[in-house]
């Protein structure tokens, strides 16, 4: 890709280097023509001056007869000639053969001035004003040539200047068609595959490992799309194995767990004799554990599960009252010890629903409300029917969910900053499985503020499951690590 965009690019670099080196030529030439301009005006208006002020010197020696003011026209005749010489190196052609008719001029004047007699005769005077003033018409000639010159360079800069332009503007109409053809071409050949990598790195953040990503276009980008379809595999086998390695581990745990249990409720029955009230507390406590630690194992269970396969509702059709009472007997002894009031008031609604799952979504927001309750608080438990949908409220009075934790409540795995700082913590994905039993459900979960002092959770979903719910679902999370 870079090969071909450098190839593209030549072109632009040729036409931008021959663009300067010709506003630089043409820039020099410029300048050249103004210096040029500027020096011979100055040295015409000097030779004038200077003549003048030789035939003042010439004068006043014709009248005074002073040897001294030989020597004053000898310097001003050497500054006069200096000028010439200056003027004659920039001078074209025609002022150059003017010049020097104008030094052999000035060296006769020279020669008869410094060998005038003392008191030379009017014509002789009459003669060597004659002499001076054919001297300043050649100045005057001389200026005249150099402007003309300026002028001819000038003209000839005009040329130059109008044939580089057109020069620019045809290069600029034969780049145009190249320009547009590579904008094409990093429009298809580019922008395709980095939309391809786009999406295929949006995918790989939402935890969508089911796709495939090509990426067609240049061999660098191909290569880039071939390094992310190795870590979409990678990330892909590192779910499997968390799931496999969740699922083998709640196997392995539900044996001895059932061992435990089944040992708390014959020490609870007396099969081995009475208990006396503390160890009877002691036995309590026991059950009550082996009853969290089973539904913690059920979630890793049903979280491994609906992560790992397209697992279907199993829908029934149940009475919602009689369920809710079981989970709420099921909750007793945590609610008791946590010293929680309840505040239910359920419906007696007919849903056609997989009631396994629904309890699984009850239990979990119930157990949900009683860790985050303080002691002497109350939980409040309600549904109700609404058309043809299930509005399910569950509330707690306690802290409630900070803000920065909302967008990852329902994330596998996620604890917020409440739960952290308690001595017992959860899995943290409580609430993942009820939202993902919810939206199997076609139904949807939302915090609501304002209504409770703490959290509180709002399921909305289908009284009746539809055909499709019926059907094998999974929820976008779970489609995102499916095999």
């Amino acid at each position: 890709m870079l090969v071909g965009l450098a190839l593209m690019a030549v072109p632009l670099l040729v036409a931008i280097l021959t663009a300067v080196l010709q506003i630089r030529d043409l820039g020099d030439s410029g300048q050249k023509i103004v210096i040029q301009g500027v020096t011979g005006a100055r040295a015409s208006q000097a030779l004038f001056g200077q003549i003048a002020s030789l035939e003042r010197t010439a004068r006043l020696y014709e009248v005074l007869n002073d040897p001294k003011l030989i020597d004053v026209y000898r310097a001003q005749d050497e500054r006069l000639k200096a000028t010439r010489e200056q003027l004659h190196g920039q001078a074209g052609p025609e002022a150059r053969q003017t010049l020097e008719d104008l030094g052999d001029l000035q060296a006769s004047i020279a020669t008869s001035v410094m060998s005038a007699p003392v008191s030379p005769g009017p014509q002789a005077a009459q003669n060597l004003s004659s002499r001076f003033t054919q001297l300043s018409a050649l100045v005057e000639r001389v200026a005249q040539q150099s402007n003309e010159q300026v002028d001819k360079e000038v003209s000839e800069l005009q040329q130059r200047t109008q044939q580089a332009r057109k020069r620019l503007l045809l290069q600029a109409a034969l780049l145009l068609p190249l320009a547009v053809i590579a904008v094409f071409v990093l429009t298809v050949g580019v922008g395709r595959p980095l939309r391809q990598l786009d999406r295929a790195i949006s995918e790989l953040g939402e935890g969508t490992f089911t796709n495939p990503i090509a990426v067609n276009g240049p061999h660098d980008l191909e290569r880039l799309g071939g390094q992310l379809e190795w870590l979409r595999n990678r990330l892909l086998e590192l779910a499997h194995e968390r799931n496999r390695f969740l699922r083998h581990m709640s196997h392995e745990l539900k044996t001895p767990l059932a061992n435990i249990r089944e040992g708390t409720e014959l020490l609870m029955d007396g099969a081995v004799g009475e208990l006396d009230s503390n160890q009877r507390e002691v036995a309590a406590i026991l059950r009550e554990n082996g009853i969290k630690l089973q539904r913690m194992i059920e979630n890793l269970l049903s979280f491994s599960a609906w992560q790992t396969s397209s697992v279907g509702l199993e829908a029934t059709e149940f009475r919602l009252r009689p369920l809710v009472k079981q989970v709420l007997e099921n909750q007793q002894l945590t609610l008791l010890s946590q010293r929680v009031r309840l505040d239910v008031h359920v419906e007696d609604v007919t849903l056609v629903a997989d009631r396994g799952k629904i309890r699984l979504i009850l239990e979990n927001l119930l157990s949900n409300a009683v860790k985050y309750s303080p002691k002497g608080g109350t939980i409040h438990l309600m549904a109700r029917a609404s058309a043809l949908q299930l509005i399910l409220d569950v509330a707690d009075s306690g802290p409630g969910i900070p803000v920065e934790d909302r967008d990852h409540v329902f994330d596998a795995f996620y604890t917020g900053r409440a739960a952290r700082s308690r001595a017992v913590k959860g899995t943290g994905i409580g609430l993942s499985v009820v939202l993902e039993f919810v939206s199997a459900h076609g139904g949807t979960i939302q915090i609501i503020d304002g209504q409770f002092p703490g959290a509180h959770f709002r399921i909305t979903m289908p009284i009746r499951a539809s055909a499709g719910d019926l059907a094998l679902i999974t929820s976008p999370k779970a489609q995102a690590h499916a095999a």
